[in-house]
């Protein structure tokens, strides 16, 4: 054999072209990918929608009956939720309500802000009404409301148990007095000891400001079960902090008292 001929015989079978392994297909691969993706995320948004129209039907649902301007935030925690409305019971409601107003004219204060949370909420066998477990709630009270409850200026106090209030006698002087609030039965909030901190004021003046603290102001737009625990002056206003169990949302029966809407839909996705 010529030599050339044995190199020729060599090369070429070691090319290139031949020494490229097979092709494989990948289009299975890709199917299966993407079926694992969708089992994962279409319960994912499922889950997701029902969360949000639930949380919706919540936030109109406690608008209507404690009359607030505007719907509240609701967040529904707790993954996945389909499974808590199945079992019809929602494991953690948190809700953040403003401007509620008072439920009448004469002493108890509208609330500025309120913050609910609420563990294991679900609804009345007859539908009118909803129930928490329990629950735990902070209220806002501005000054500036407290003050119109009052008819006397009301600001903070130089301790986080004391609010100050300013008084302008018919003489013009303008006299400052501080006092302690506290937490009374009944969802109540006292005034007491007030104090003398600047100015004059006769004896008249006293009398008419024992008036004035002597009587208590009830919180009653609140919904019924949560009971006053303790009240602290901060910057913006008197913070009230509540608590309770069997804590009840039932719809407006003409003298809302310290009820709440429950909106029979609230479960239902």
């Amino acid at each position: 054999m010529h030599p050339y001929d044995y190199a020729d015989t060599t090369f070429a079978a070691y090319e290139p072209g031949d020494a490229r392994p097979p092709r494989r297909n990948r289009r299975p691969v890709a199917i299966a990918l993407g079926a694992l993706l969708a089992l994962i995320l279409v319960p994912v948004a499922v889950d997701r929608f029902a969360t949000a129209r639930v949380e919706s039907r919540t936030a109109q649902a406690f608008q209507a009956g404690m009359h607030t301007p505007s719907a509240p935030e609701v967040h529904v925690r707790g993954f996945p939720v389909l499974t808590q409305l199945a079992a019809g019971t929602l494991r953690h409601v948190d809700i953040t309500a403003h401007d509620i107003p008072a439920s009448d004219t004469t002493g108890p204060l509208p609330v500025s802000e309120l913050s609910l949370r609420l563990h294991e909420l679900k609804r009345s066998d007859d539908d009118t009404e909803a129930l928490a477990r329990s629950a735990e709630a902070t209220a806002l009270l501005s000054y500036a409301d407290v003050s119109d409850a009052l008819g006397l200026e009301i600001s903070r106090g130089s301790r986080p148990d004391q609010v100050r209030a300013s008084v302008l006698l018919p003489t013009g002087d303008d006299i400052t007095v501080a006092t302690t609030v506290s937490v009374l039965s009944g969802n109540r909030i006292a005034f007491k000891d007030f104090q003398v901190t600047g100015g004059l004021l006769p004896d008249v003046g006293r009398v008419a400001l024992s008036r004035v603290f002597e009587r208590p102001i009830q919180l009653r737009n609140i919904p019924q079960g949560l009971h006053l625990r303790s009240v602290t002056a901060t910057e913006s206003g008197l913070t009230a902090r509540l608590s309770g169990e069997s804590v009840t949302f039932r719809s407006d029966d003409g003298s809302r008292g310290d009820a709440v809407e429950g909106d029979s839909s609230y479960g239902n996705a």
